[in-house]
Order: C-alpha cells, then sequence, then structure tokens
C-alpha cells in the first residue's frame, strides 16, 4: 500500500467517528413482546424490565409510559444504569400503589414506551400486559381447623395491640368480617385482631374469648376460620395499696407546701394522682413519692382525698385509698381517753357480744356525753368487732383454728376514733392490739383403715405402715404417737414419734402368730395455750404377717476333698473358701465348723476355711463338717458340707547318725503360685503339637544321654538330678515348689525317708533333695 493509500484510509476513519456523523436513533431491543400478570399480584411488583441501548454516552435516556386505558395501574419508568455498558440502560415497569387487577374487567394492557437519548432520535415500542384469573382463596391450616387457631397473651398487655392475623401477607381486595360480636376484641381492615381499646380485666382469672372471622375476595372467594384468645392473668406484681384507709389529723397554721403526709403502694413503675376532689384546692400529690403537701397556710377543715396509684406503662392496673385529713384549730383539746392504747389476749371460744374493753374518754369543753365513737380498720377487723358507745365488743366468732384468722397472724388491728364537736370536730385515736389464743377442743381422730401386711423375714428396721391421724385443732394434725405396751417377744413392733410410722424391731414368725393387735395413742401436741391440755385417743392397728417359703442355703460342692502341706508353726494357712447362696431375699449366710475339728487346728473366717499349722511330724487327714445357715432364730434354715483335708507335714524328721550328726534348721519351702488359663485347641493343633513334642523331647534325650556319658568319670557314683515338688491343692489352685538351679551340690544334711527307707541329702535353706 503505498503513502497516498494509507492517508485516505486514515482520513476515513476519523470520518466514522467524528460528532454528528452517520447519527443512530435510539433502541429498544426487548420489544415488542408479552407478560402475564396475575390479578393476586401485589401493589409493587416488578411487571417487566426492557433493556433501552443509546449510541453515545452523553447521558442517561428518557423513557415514557403511554396506555390506551386510562387509569392504567403502572408506575412511571424508572431508569437504572447499565453496570456492564456505559450505553445501555435498564427501563423497569411496576405496578403503583392500591393497584387492584381484575381480569373480568380488563385483561390485557398496551403499554406504548418511548424512548430518547441525548441526541438521538425517539423510538417507540409496544408492552403487552395480559392479566390471567387469580387462584382461589385459601387460609392457614390452623385457622380453618375444627377447633380454630389459639393465640395466648398477658392480662396486661397494652390496649389495642395486634394479637392475630389472619392471613400472614393479606392480598388486595380482601374482606375480614367478624360473625360474632359478642367480644371485646377488634377485627382490622387488614385481618389483625386487636386487644380491647382499654386493655383486658387484670383482676380476673384466665379469660377466653373465640372470634368467628370470615374472609372473602372481591371475586366472591371466601374462607373462613376461628381464633381463640386466651387471656392469661399478669406475670408481675400488681399495683396495691396496704393500707386503703387512711386517717391523718394536723393543727392549723401549716405553711405551704409542708408535708402533710405519704402514701405507699406497692408493685411496678406506679405514679399517685387524686381522682376526687377533681380540683383540690388545699393539698396536691408527688406522683413519684406520694407525699401530700399543703397548697397553703392551713386553717381549720376537713378535707376527704381519693388517691389513685397506677402503673405508668400498662394504666389499667391500678389500686385507690382515701385518705382523711383533719385539721385541728388550736384553741381546743381533743377528747382524752384511758386506756390510750388497748393491748389484750382472748380465746378463741369468747363468745360473740362479749365486751373486750369500755373507753373513758373526756372531753376538754366538759360535754363527755356528745363523744361519738367508730372504728376503723381492715375490713377483717371491722367484721369481728363492733363498738357499743364506749364498749369495744366481739361481733362474730374469733376461730383461732379457720384460715382467714392464720392468715393474719391471729392477731386484729383497729384503731377506734373518738370525736368531739360538730362544727370543729376534734379526735382522738386509741390503737387497738387483739391477739386469738388457741383452746384445744377437739379430740384427735383415729384413720379410717389401720390394717398392714408385713413379711415375715422384714428386717429390723423395716417400715409396716403409718397411721395417719388427724386433728382439727390448729396447727392441724400436730400429733404424738406412740404404742401402748413396751416391745418385746410378745410386740416386736416401735412407732415413731412425730410420723407414726410403724417399724420392726423384732423377730417375726407366722407359725407362732399370724397376727398382732396394737394399740396406738394419738396425743394432740401445741394446741393450747396451757402445754397440759392435752387430749389423746387410742386406736386399734392390726398388723399381719405375710408367711415367706423356707429355702435352704445351697453350697457348691456339697464335699470337697483338698491335700495340703503344712506349714511353719504359728503361720495361719488360707486353704478354701465356701459358695453358698442363701434366700433371694438376701439373708446373711453364718458358718460355724461343727464336727471333725481334733486339736483346733481349723478355723473359719467368714466363708474361708483356715488352716493353723503346728509341728506335728506324721501326715493326718481331717474330715470337717461346716454347718451353713439363714435367718435367725425359729426361722433359722441350715444345710452341711463335708471337707476331706489330707494334712502332709512340711519336713521330716533327720534320724540319728553314729559318724556325723547334722543340725536341720526348720525353714519355710519356697512356694510359687502358678494360675493356668485353661485352652481348647481343636483336634488338629492337638496332633501336630504332639507329634512335635515327641519329636523334640527325642532329641533332647539324646544330647542329654551323651553329655552325661562324657562328664562321668570312673569311680565316681552317678547321683541322679532329681527334685521334690510340694504340691498343694487349695480351693482349686495348684502351688508347686522347686529348688534354686544355684544351690545344686550344696547340701548341709542328710535324712531317711520313713516312707521308702531311701536316704537323701537336703539342703536346710532352700529345701532342696537329692537321694542317695
Amino acid at each position: 500500500m503505498g503513502m497516498h493509500e494509507q492517508l485516505t484510509f486514515f482520513l476515513l476513519l476519523l470520518s466514522l467517528y467524528a460528532p454528528g456523523t452517520f447519527i443512530k436513533a435510539t433502541a429498544l431491543p426487548d420489544l415488542p413482546r408479552v407478560v402475564t400478570l396475575s390479578e393476586d399480584t401485589v401493589p409493587g411488583t416488578r411487571v417487566a424490565e426492557v433493556t433501552v441501548s443509546c449510541s453515545n454516552m452523553s447521558g442517561s435516556p428518557n423513557v415514557t409510559l403511554d396506555s390506551m386505558e386510562p387509569d392504567h395501574p403502572f408506575n412511571p419508568i424508572a431508569i437504572s444504569a447499565n453496570p456492564t455498558s456505559a450505553t445501555m440502560f435498564q427501563a423497569e415497569v411496576t405496578l403503583r400503589a392500591g393497584a387492584e387487577l381484575d381480569a373480568r374487567q380488563v385483561n390485557q394492557y398496551t403499554l406504548t414506551l418511548r424512548a430518547t437519548c441525548p441526541g438521538e432520535d425517539e423510538v417507540e415500542e409496544r408492552l403487552f400486559v395480559q392479566v390471567t384469573s387469580g387462584q382461589v382463596l385459601r387460609c392457614d391450616t390452623p385457622f380453618t381447623s375444627a377447633g380454630g387457631d389459639v393465640v395466648q397473651v398477658l392480662a396486661d398487655v397494652a390496649p389495642r395491640t395486634p394479637l392475630y392475623a389472619v392471613l400472614p401477607q393479606p392480598l388486595g381486595g380482601l374482606t375480614f368480617r367478624l360473625r360474632n360480636q359478642d367480644t371485646p376484641l377488634t377485627l382490622t381492615r387488614r385481618g389483625l385482631v386487636l386487644a380491647p381499646d382499654n386493655g383486658f380485666d387484670p383482676s380476673k382469672d384466665t379469660q377466653m374469648f373465640k372470634l368467628e372471622i370470615e374472609v372473602m375476595d372481591r371475586h366472591g372467594h371466601n374462607c373462613s376460620g376461628a381464633v381463640t384468645v386466651e387471656v392469661l392473668p399478669s406475670r408481675r406484681p400488681r399495683v396495691t395499696f396496704p393500707e386503703p384507709h387512711r386517717s391523718v389529723t394536723v393543727t392549723e397554721g401549716i405553711g405551704p407546701w409542708k408535708v402533710v403526709t405519704q402514701v405507699h403502694a406497692s408493685g411496678e413503675n406506679v405514679r399517685y394522682a387524686i381522682l376526687a376532689p377533681v380540683a383540690p384546692t388545699l393539698f396536691t400529690i408527688d406522683e413519684v413519692t406520694g407525699e401530700i403537701r399543703s397548697t397553703r397556710r392551713l386553717e381549720v377543715a376537713r378535707a376527704h382525698l381519693l388517691i389513685q396509684a397506677y402503673n405508668a406503662l400498662h394504666p389499667a392496673d391500678h389500686d385507690t385509698a382515701m385518705v382523711n385529713i383533719t385539721v385541728q384549730g388550736t384553741d381546743r383539746w381533743a377528747p382524752r381517753c384511758v386506756p390510750a392504747i388497748f393491748v389484750s389476749q382472748v380465746p378463741e371460744t369468747v363468745s360473740p357480744g362479749s365486751t373486750l374493753v369500755t373507753l373513758r374518754c373526756t372531753d376538754s369543753a366538759g360535754n363527755d356525753e356528745c363523744l361519738h365513737y367508730a372504728l376503723e380498720g381492715s375490713p377483717a377487723s371491722r367484721s369481728h368487732f363492733c363498738m357499743e358507745g364506749p364498749r369495744l365488743k366481739v361481733n362474730t366468732t374469733l376461730d383461732y383454728d379457720s384460715e382467714a384468722v392464720a392468715t393474719m397472724g391471729f392477731q386484729f388491728t383497729a384503731t377506734i376514733v373518738v370525736t368531739a364537736g360538730e362544727q370543729l370536730p376534734r379526735s382522738t385515736r386509741v390503737p387497738v392490739l387483739v391477739t386469738v389464743t388457741p383452746v384445744n377442743e377437739f379430740r384427735p381422730a383415729c384413720p379410717n383403715s389401720a390394717t398392714f401386711t408385713v413379711p415375715e423375714t422384714a428386717a429390723f428396721g423395716s417400715v409396716v405402715g403409718r397411721v395417719a391421724g388427724t386433728d382439727r385443732d390448729y396447727p392441724p394434725d400436730s400429733l404424738e404417737y406412740s404404742l401402748e405396751g413396751e416391745s418385746g417377744p410378745a410386740q416386736p413392733f416401735s412407732i415413731d414419734s412425730r410420723t407414726g410410722e410403724i417399724r420392726v424391731v423384732g423377730p417375726l414368725d407366722s407359725q407362732q402368730q399370724k397376727s398382732y393387735r396394737l394399740v396406738v395413742r394419738l396425743t394432740d401436741t401445741r394446741n393450747d395455750l396451757d402445754p397440759a391440755k392435752r387430749l389423746s385417743r387410742l386406736c386399734d392397728v392390726s398388723v399381719r404377717l405375710q408367711a415367706v417359703p423356707d429355702q435352704v442355703p445351697v453350697c457348691t460342692p456339697e464335699v470337697q476333698e483338698l491335700r495340703i502341706t503344712a506349714g511353719s508353726p504359728g503361720s495361719r494357712q488360707p486353704v478354701t473358701r465356701l459358695v453358698c447362696h442363701g434366700s433371694p431375699n438376701g439373708d446373711t449366710l453364718t458358718y460355724a465348723i461343727v464336727g471333725g475339728n481334733e486339736d483346733g487346728r481349723f478355723r473359719l473366717e467368714g466363708n474361708t476355711v483356715v488352716y493353723l499349722p503346728n509341728d506335728q511330724v506324721e501326715p493326718r487327714t481331717f474330715v470337717l463338717l461346716v454347718e451353713v445357715w439363714g435367718g435367725s432364730g425359729a426361722r433359722r434354715r441350715s444345710t452341711m458340707v463335708a471337707l476331706v483335708m489330707h494334712v502332709t507335714p512340711w519336713s521330716t524328721p533327720v534320724p540319728p547318725s553314729t559318724t556325723t550328726q547334722h543340725t536341720t534348721l526348720q525353714k519355710e519351702p519356697l512356694v510359687v503360685t502358678r494360675t493356668e488359663v485353661v485352652w481348647h485347641p481343636p483336634a488338629w493343633f492337638v496332633a501336630v503339637l504332639t507329634i512335635s513334642g515327641t519329636l523334640l523331647l527325642a532329641t533332647l534325650g539324646c544330647t542329654a544321654r551323651s553329655l552325661l556319658c562324657r562328664s562321668r568319670g570312673p569311680g565316681k557314683p552317678f547321683l541322679g538330678k532329681s527334685s521334690w515338688d510340694v504340691v498343694e491343692k487349695s480351693g482349686g489352685k495348684e502351688e508347686q515348689g522347686h529348688p534354686h538351679a544355684n544351690s545344686q551340690g550344696q547340701f548341709d544334711g542328710r535324712a531317711q525317708d520313713p516312707r521308702t527307707g531311701r536316704d537323701y541329702l537336703f539342703n536346710s535353706v532352700t529345701g532342696a533333695r537329692r537321694w542317695i
């Protein structure tokens, strides 16, 4: 290519990229197209996303939406940049808020989209939106079940709090209707069940409200169900005034903003307010502390304030108290009464109408006949006592054994208010404390049924049963139990003085006596002010013995033959252990040697037979008879075990010699204990092992013979090597002792075997022997 041709090609490329050259229109490559939309689609749903393509990067395009149908349910087009290309944009078509689609009225919308990029021609395309019918309306399973759905709430829930949603995500165009109107709950248009406008009553127990609700869409589809709202009592402490009535007397002349009295209520987040009078003129209350203060200088007057205490977070939780404030003048004295305080104890048997005290009151003005007496206090105190002039009388029975009196701590407190004057009343308050004392009125009562059954093999201390006596005096059932007669063979039982439990304290035998009749004395305690005033009652209790079949102990084996080698005198040798089993109830077995124990050479330590060696020199055989029994007394059940003991002395005495005399020291033989584990090999293994062993023994025999013949010199007698094995069989185990190999040829004594008559050499240290 020549120079001229290269320049022409370069100019052509510049012309292609020059602005304003070859203007390209905006493109909507995704349109036209058709989208399908269900009439149940919620507002705000994206209907379609359309790509807008521009030929330059000068700015974002302008996209407008038009429809052939007026009042179409679509939002204006929202434009967003495409992160993959600077000239590509996304146009989003969405449903506007409150849009309701109905396929029976409009089943297709034809939307016209016009897009224009900066510096480019406008393009126009169509988007067809087809509306299809929605699905059949369905409600949740718990709501439509036979019993309906159940929701639990606390009684202190705030008013109009949402308690239940009929549909978690309700569709548009739904109508919720409450079939039953006899409920304080509210059902909203969105299907929410709200708490009552004034909240629930926290003073009631569990409350139940059942609502039957019908749901219908605009197409006539419906579903119905029920929901039960269970209102549980509040778990938080309620606001309560411990003193619902209070009377306060102050003197005139108190300045403004002085504390007159203070009220207190228990609960959480407590606040105070004056309910009556609505606009108090003399007093105000601090809503946090409950202090009642004067608003101006006080003069002689009387005010009745109704105070309300409420929970600031739950205003429905509240309580009220009445405070009576009397402002007295300083020119006249209040009445004086004797006694100024009345404290008394009265028995619970005091009859109604009895006079407890007569007040002696005097007025400073000398008009004692115009005094007015009134009793103030808790409702319980005012119901049990009354005033008749200056006399305080008992109004109703003071039953110490009742739960109501016990709740009050057996004490009643009240105040006698003595008032003088009418225009300027002056009052004196006399505190009253009456303590009710108990009187032992009722005898203890025996239980309806007092028959028990116990097996005759019951162990010492076993519980037979419990005598449950009753007593109506307070404290209820405060009794002491005792048996008539002492415990012994005729009455092998005892009773717990506090609980009434009868226990076994002696041997039982159904063959001697099948049942016992016990007389239990019930005596009440702490039921009278005088500890000596106690009442008792005798109760018959029957105890039947249940016979238990006898079972003799079983020992395995019943006859044993054992061989033992005696140790040194004064030692202790365990020989065998008896294996015996008693009755299933676990009776302890007892072992005793009843025969054959001559010279007391054997003894029993539990179920172990122990031999006590002495200095005997001859072998000896013992036949021991061991009795094994279980139970005690007349119920003793025993069996016999025979033990044949062959005892061999541990050494043989040395006969006298005419040449040399050796002194032999008695030493205990070395005993090696070996435990064998039994293994049952297969037949082929036994055959192979037998053949291999035979060949090995033949080889070792030939080798030993050649070595002995080679080491044997002329004129030297040959002493064959041998050893004595001492075998002791004790309890199925085998013990064997062998002389030490490094002590062969070192013998310090000579003796003769009494059985064979042969002489042998022996080592007094190791016990090794060699025949001569």
